[in-house]
């Protein structure tokens, strides 16, 4: 499913025109401007009971290899976006 199939369902889902869906998903999923990705900015988790938690993760820097050159490199501390599953949907998808 794509954004668009999520669109057309929540429209049909919620008797919404698709006009209004697609800004309710944009609300929440909008990489720039959504809910979810302005409270991991902030370093904030969200959690959805059942469904699961968005949540920014940071790793550590590390050394790897340029696989052409074999060339060690220095990779920076960097920030991440990440999800974790709730046990509802665990069950749902594995069961």
């Amino acid at each position: 499913m794509n954004k668009t199939d999520l669109v057309a369902t929540l429209a049909d889902r919620a008797s919404v025109n698709r006009s209004d869906a697609a800004r309710y998903v944009d609300l929440l999923f909008d990489p720039s401007t959504g809910i979810i990705a302005a409270a991991l900015r902030q370093r904030q988790k969200v959690q959805i009971s059942g469904f699961g938690t968005f949540e920014a993760r940071r790793r550590k820097g590390r050394t790897g290899r340029n696989p052409r050159s074999g060339e060690s490199i220095l990779i920076p501390p960097s920030t991440t976006a990440a999800f974790r599953a709730g046990k509802a949907l665990k069950d749902t998808v594995g069961g």
